[in-house]
């Protein structure tokens, strides 16, 4: 059995279980809800309030693009916002076709395709991005609860709020334990890394499973920058902000009287939502979610929540899925490339080189 055989193989079975968790739970969000008086909600939406928090929710893609650019310097300094941009709306479009969110590769497959940068290191920035990510969404999550006028919280869609917050923050933190000794002490663990592969992998793919790990590592380097490191942090929070203040508009377009810190909340249900396995476009989470941060811990009508989270999700889907669509035409990518983008990624790691001289005393640490 080939690679690409056993890596399609592990894709159909996530996607499977990804398809049956979105059906379960669009199934939880619709749960009691009037499709005509949803429907007379989403056709009542006040038309610019909507139209300015899509275009809200899609400028976030753009802030995403200039984001990447301080966890890049280490690998490529001065690449084009444009590129980025491109490699970005590339990724969120095949997330929104295509099952087991292999779009994070295809974004690193991209950029690689449009400027100098290693696809491995390209691909290492994107988890760094994702761990950024990640400490601020829990942050306005935390902030949002804290904020005059929250409403009083037991559960939090069957479980106590206080406990999601930890269990995600500990998540977290072990994540970025793991990455901060990689980023301390590089050269250590390439050496386990290393002795482990002799003694564990074939001769044959030894070399291979080095050379990705030394490519990724190259992908962190942006850690061990405070400079870069407070760029990223200030664009993620940046980020978050606008996506929240779009959020806020929407509620506006559906007469739905929740204040910004709601939307701060909402926002961030939703992105911890859809870090669960699902069907492409994350159709079933984010309107669960949007039930239970807008009906159930705001007492927001049921279908008046639910005509917000349909009409948002397809509007914010829609924009980005075409722009994504053009670039990826305008990049000359085959739609098998795509589909392949984490097994290229893989062969790319396969067949890179050692890293240059200056890199490697770069990553040695002070």
């Amino acid at each position: 059995m080939n690679r690409w055989t056993r890596s399609a193989g592990a894709r159909s079975w996530k996607a499977i279980a990804g398809v049956a968790l979105s059906a379960a739970l669009l199934a939880f969000a619709l749960r009691g809800v009037d499709a005509a008086q949803m429907l007379r909600e989403v056709r009542q939406a006040r038309p610019l309030p909507f139209l300015a928090s899509i275009a809200g929710a899609t400028a976030v893609f753009l802030v995403r693009a200039w984001r990447w650019k301080p966890l890049l310097e280490p690998v490529r300094p001065g690449t084009r916002l444009s590129s980025r941009f491109a490699a970005t709306t590339i990724g969120f479009m095949v997330n929104n076709l295509l099952p087991v969110r292999i779009g994070e590769f295809a974004r690193a497959f991209a950029l690689s395709r449009l400027e100098p940068v290693p696809v491995v290191a390209s691909f290492g920035s994107v988890v760094v991005e994702r761990l950024f990510d990640a400490a601020t969404i829990i942050a306005f999550f935390a902030l949002s609860m804290a904020l005059p006028g929250f409403p009083e919280l037991r559960t939090l869609g069957g479980r106590d709020p206080d406990a999601i917050v930890a269990a995600t923050a500990a998540l977290c933190a072990a994540a970025a334990l793991a990455l901060g000794a990689l980023v301390l002490w590089p050269q250590t663990f390439l050496r386990a890394a290393t002795r482990a592969a002799d003694r564990l992998l074939p001769r044959a793919l030894r070399r291979p499973a080095t050379n990705a790990l030394v490519g990724f590592v190259a992908g962190l380097a942006a850690l061990r920058r405070p400079a870069l490191l407070a760029r990223a942090a200030l664009w993620s929070v940046a980020l978050w902000l606008l996506g929240a203040l779009s959020f806020s508009i929407g509620f506006r377009a559906f007469d739905i009287p929740v204040g910004f810190g709601g939307a701060l909340f909402l926002q961030s249900l939703i992105a911890l939502a859809v870090a669960l396995p699902s069907a492409p476009g994350f159709f079933g989470l984010y309107e669960a979610g949007v039930r239970v941060g807008l009906a159930e811990v705001w007492g927001v009508d049921l279908n008046k929540a639910l005509a917000f989270a349909i009409g948002f999700h397809i509007g914010g889907f829609i924009p980005v899925t075409f722009i994504g669509l053009y670039y990826l035409w305008r990049l000359g990518l085959s739609w098998r490339d795509v589909e392949r983008s984490d097994t290229l990624v893989e062969e790319a790691a396969a067949h890179a080189g050692p890293p240059p001289a200056h890199a490697r005393h770069e990553r040695a640490g002070p």
